[in-house]
């Protein structure tokens, strides 16, 4: 539960800092807008991946089940900056899958959280894992990071990629993760 007020206030004190006037036009709604979206940026913290994940259909078939691209943004916990990226997912069922969308809302669940993108793809592996005991699942999450292109040095346009695995899953399945963030079949080992 986000203490919006508390927030707001501190956000307040922030303007303050830096020389600017919390009550001037511009900026008088801006801590409850702050507040707001702290609120709104930190809901998984509120939410369960295992209540995603809980309704599952039989499924006799081993095929490899890849949702790729699913899109997130979340907030670097070091310095409250935003990444954004894509999550690919694969899992090879052991005789049940889960609706598709439910593996996007899984990522929302820890992307909506301060985090590290290393901890929210391993986080997301472990879900997976953990939920649907499939065979085997990896998890490849592809992130610019504002921390590094909008300060410090300031390098636009790098990514950084974070890969998870559990279980038995196909090689191929873990090249086809690292050739859709462009970085080449065999790029983990």
């Amino acid at each position: 539960m986000v203490d919006k007020e508390r927030l707001a206030a501190a956000v307040k004190e922030i303007l303050a800092a830096i020389g600017e006037d919390a009550d001037r036009e511009g900026l008088r709604d801006t801590p409850d807008r702050v507040a707001r979206m702290f609120e709104e940026l930190t809901a998984g913290y509120a939410d369960d991946a295992a209540t995603h994940l809980a309704k599952t259909f039989g499924e006799d078939g081993g095929a490899l089940v890849l949702e790729k691209d699913i899109a997130f943004s979340s907030m670097c916990e070091h310095h409250l900056m935003p990444f954004f990226g894509k999550v690919h997912i694969a899992y090879v069922p052991d005789g049940k899958v889960v609706g598709l969308s439910k593996l996007a809302r899984v990522v929302e669940v820890y992307a909506r959280r301060l985090q590290l993108q290393e901890r929210m793809c391993a986080e997301i592996a472990d879900a997976v894992f953990g939920c649907l005991a499939p065979k085997g699942v990896a998890v490849a999450v592809e992130a610019e990071h504002t921390c590094m292109t909008a300060r410090g040095v300031k390098k636009f346009g790098s990514k950084t990629l974070s890969v998870a695995v559990r279980g038995d899953i196909p090689e191929s399945a873990v090249n086809m993760l690292y050739a859709l963030a462009g970085a080449g079949a065999g790029a983990g080992k």
